[in-house]
């Protein structure tokens, strides 16, 4: 079952879903990102909404870099689940067909 939280962050409210037992958590990385947003609109002044979510972002990345500089690397590539690749592409086959099907039954009327 999910639970909310309601997060206050740059003066704007959102609502976030969590598992149970992670609201205090959660909290705790909403008090965080709202002060590296506070402390990007106080650096650079007035921004739109996304550029202080991104700089708050980079923000909070460049801590973690600087503390853990591994985690500048990016991760080793995945490949991917045969069988997942297998059934995406069945599904595609599929949908296709349909559109197929869909434009020619409007076409014929």
């Amino acid at each position: 079952m999910a639970a909310y939280v309601d997060l206050t962050i740059a003066g704007r409210a959102y609502q976030v879903a969590c598992r149970e037992g992670e609201e205090e958590n959660l909290r705790a990385a909403g008090r965080l990102v709202d002060g590296k947003s506070r402390e990007a609109l106080a650096g650079l002044g007035t921004l739109s909404e996304a550029r202080q979510f991104l700089f708050a972002a980079l923000l909070l990345a460049d801590q973690i870099v600087e503390n853990r500089p591994e985690a500048a690397e990016p991760p080793p590539p995945v490949e991917p689940d045969p069988e997942l690749q297998r059934r995406a592409e069945a599904l595609a086959s599929r949908l296709e067909s349909l559109a197929d099907a869909l434009e020619r039954e409007g076409s014929n009327a």
